[in-house]
């Protein structure tokens, strides 16, 4: 496979999405990035993740899923509905590509975008293989969680307290395999020295046990770990 990074054109129909594609050689599944309210495909901690991904053979793509004209409304940026509809949209770009297409995909999402992601992933036509939320809200996906059937990790700080309630109500309406990882001393941002890294360890933990084609499906009994 070809060693491909750079910025990307996600196009569907007349709109233009714009993103950053990375695939690294003899790559193992792609994960597609939902933001945060007010962030986009340059966030830098987003950008860290996908920078660490792509060093364990993960392809990734951040995407921004609002046109520029779309971010001046605050009101889309909390509309969850149409940012998974976006979500599924990139998707199906991604299984178009021919450097792509026979990979499986994962989500990442952060903040809002975590409930897009759910959201997303509740869609059976989506054929998602995973789900990572980094000081996501679960909660925002509503009882689109109830649908979602594939693993998913939700990662928060232990100083995140609101946050971390809402992941833990919303991890208990998850259907399937699920984890809830409480990253100790961090804040919602994890800006916190090292705790972004362990995000990393705990999303490239979860990913290569589902993404890779030969990954072993864990079942589909729930689980929660604090």
């Amino acid at each position: 496979m070809m060693n491909l990074q750079g910025q990307s054109e996600v196009e569907f129909g007349s709109m233009k999405l714009k993103g950053l594609l990375g695939v690294p050689e003899k790559a193992q599944g792609v994960i597609i990035f939902a933001h945060g309210n007010g962030s986009g495909r340059l966030s830098p901690r987003n950008n860290h993740v996908a920078a660490a991904l792509r060093k364990e053979k993960f392809a990734t793509l951040l995407l921004d899923l609002l046109t520029a004209e779309e971010e001046e409304d605050r009101r889309n940026i909390f509309d969850i509905a149409l940012l998974a509809r976006r979500l599924l949209l990139a998707t199906a770009w991604v299984r178009e590509q021919k450097t792509l297409h026979e990979l499986n995909i994962g989500y990442f999402g952060a903040s809002t975008g975590a409930g897009a992601a759910l959201v997303a992933a509740a869609d059976p036509a989506a054929r998602i293989a995973a789900v990572v939320s980094r000081g996501g809200r679960p909660d925002l996906a509503g009882d689109d969680l109830l649908q979602v059937h594939v693993p998913v990790l939700l990662i928060v700080g232990g100083r995140d307290d609101v946050v971390l309630d809402l992941n833990r109500q919303a991890c208990k309406r998850l259907p399937g395999t699920k984890e809830l990882r409480i990253i100790p001393g961090a804040g919602h941002l994890f800006e916190e020295p090292g705790t972004l890294d362990q995000v990393v360890d705990h999303a490239v933990r979860w990913f290569r046990a589902f993404l890779p084609p030969e990954a072993v499906r864990r079942p589909a009994a729930g689980r929660h770990t604090s």
